[in-house]
């Protein structure tokens, strides 16, 4: 069976976003930890299978096989996102809009508060939005009291920064 070719897509060749928290690095090490744990059960497995013999018509073996690719795939992913991670620290000063900070912002007389973080942590239905977003984008290193608008499909959102607070 032949893959298809597909021409990669404008988002295929960006990097992951390094910036962390240090639970979500946590959460990341655990879920490194327990996918090295089976790891080993996956390659006994797919060693099990292939002494049945014939590869070609193999179901079992074929599925093992795939299940321990995606194992060490995720392993090296991991690893690599771990060992690349850069720690979103608490600076301590609140005057200007940073990474790690939760802003309480005035949006078309709206009161909205949002939590800057990296693009890997982002959720946007809990209020934690990435600094890569739009809305990040327009909050970063804004203070107190500015006001500014935000560029929308929808038009113009005209924002006011009320309070900057840091994790």
């Amino acid at each position: 069976m032949r893959i298809p070719y597909r021409k990669p897509g404008i988002f295929s060749q960006m990097k992951p976003d390094p910036l962390l928290t240090a639970d979500k690095l946590e959460e990341l090490k655990k879920k490194l930890e327990h996918l090295k744990k089976s790891q080993p059960f996956a390659a006994a497995e797919v060693a099990r299978l292939a002494e049945l013999g014939d590869f070609s018509e193999n179901a079992e073996y074929q599925m093992a096989k795939g299940k321990l690719r995606g194992i060490n795939g995720g392993i090296f992913n991991l690893q690599k996102q771990i060992d690349e991670a850069v720690l979103i620290e608490n600076s301590g000063e609140a005057d200007k809009v940073r990474i790690g900070n939760t802003v309480t912002v005035e949006m078309n007389g709206k009161r909205k508060t949002f939590k800057l973080l990296g693009s890997v942590e982002s959720d946007p239905t809990n209020g934690i939005i990435s600094h890569n977003s739009p809305v990040g984008i327009a909050l970063m290193d804004k203070t107190v009291g500015q006001e500014f608008e935000i560029e929308r499909e929808t038009g113009k959102i005209k924002c006011k920064i009320i309070d900057i607070s840091n994790i």
